[in-house]
């Protein structure tokens, strides 16, 4: 169960759902609530499959480059610490894409994937992150609990982003702001972690 609460807890940081309410909120204000829950379970399919297949054929993708995975884990975590520090920084990009970006996107019938799964929740952070996750020593067992994992966090952001209305209106402008802090200080240490545990298999072990 610690692989299945890790799991959770490290991806639930990183995706960082609270972040893509303003966005989810904006770009579906005209929608009827039933639309917008449409809207929001594809987004949350669309992330269940992109950690899974992070996840699962990583690996082969780092091979097929010649990416040694301590290599990624750095790459991730010094993405992490950019993101975590987008998130610290009053005034900072906390939406993971930029304003052009959203202008465009009123324009697309389906937002569900891009950019509501692809970049804001499921971005090249939680990818690293997933890819990381995978070694020869998980059993099959192993990687079930890291699958529900992900089951669990496309959950959590479903519920999330159908109460986002509720939920800015109950943290407001200031809460959000702290809100945004929190995950971003949370982030910064997966990220440094991320650097750490690379740099000493590389160089110690």
């Amino acid at each position: 169960m610690d692989i299945l609460l890790a799991t959770f807890t490290t991806l639930f940081s990183v995706v960082n759902p609270f972040g893509a309410m303003p966005v989810f909120l904006s770009l579906t204000e005209s929608d009827t609530p039933a639309e917008r829950a449409n809207i929001g379970l594809k987004a949350c399919l669309s992330v269940l499959a992109v950690l899974s297949v992070s996840f699962f054929a990583g690996q082969y993708v780092l091979n097929f480059f010649g990416i040694n995975i301590h290599h990624l884990r750095i790459a991730g975590g010094i993405l992490l610490m950019r993101s975590a520090f987008d998130l610290l920084t009053p005034g900072g990009n906390r939406t993971k894409v930029s304003e052009e970006t959203i202008e465009a996107s009123r324009e697309k019938d389906d937002i569900s994937f891009t950019p509501l799964a692809m970049p804001m929740l499921s971005g090249p952070g939680a990818i690293a992150v997933c890819i990381s996750l995978y070694t020869s020593k998980l059993t099959y067992f192993d990687m079930g609990l890291i699958f529900i994992g992900f089951v669990l966090v496309a959950l959590a952001v479903y519920i999330i982003l159908m109460s986002s209305l509720r939920l800015t209106r109950f943290l407001g402008r200031p809460g959000l702001a702290a809100l945004a802090r929190i995950m971003g200080f949370i982030t910064l240490a997966i990220g440094v972690n991320f650097i750490m545990t690379a740099i000493k298999a590389l160089f110690i072990n």
